[in-house]
């Protein structure tokens, strides 16, 4: 008789946790750009998930979705900006216990605003997707913070071709 063994071919944690980001994600109502994050504890345990969108009880359709316009008051209040709330920020918020020492996956690196929120929660680790706004300021601000605080980010590297879209 064959002894059967533990299957070899299957998910990393990090494949894991960036493919329900990815799921996560796609709950999102803006049409540029949908992203998800979530966050685990050290036992691998899902402690909270967000998506990128509006404050609870806000009507998606009650404000601009629009990306272009400054920061000049009269543009800038034209865009999504200003109202929307960011992945990790939600993820935050949704967590079910503290945050404290957990790991955060998410799509994009965190703006700085979202670096303080990460920092001022706990949480010790961010493993994103992509970088794509790394010379922008606030980015660059992002990473000064993370970087103060002792935060640990690394870009995700699968280990398995995923695609949920």
């Amino acid at each position: 008789m064959a002894k059967t063994e533990a299957r070899k071919n299957y998910l990393s944690w990090d494949d894991t946790f960036m493919l329900m980001a990815d799921l996560i994600a796609q709950r999102s109502k803006d049409p540029s750009t949908q992203t998800g994050t979530v966050i685990v504890d050290q036992n691998h345990i899902v402690l909270g998930l967000g998506y990128n969108g509006w404050p609870r009880g806000v009507d998606p359709d009650a404000f601009p979705w629009d990306r272009e316009g400054g920061y000049e008051k009269k543009e800038f209040l034209n865009t999504k900006y200003p109202y929307i709330v960011h992945a990790e920020v939600n993820a935050i918020f949704n967590a079910n216990k503290s945050v404290k020492g957990s790991v955060l996956y998410c799509h994009l690196f965190p703006c700085n605003d979202c670096a303080k929120a990460i920092i001022q929660n706990g949480i010790t680790e961010v493993i994103y997707q992509e970088d794509k706004y790394k010379d922008v300021d606030i980015w660059v601000a992002s990473k000064r913070l993370l970087d103060a605080a002792g935060v640990k980010y690394r870009q995700f590297v699968p280990t398995k071709k995923l695609n949920i879209n």
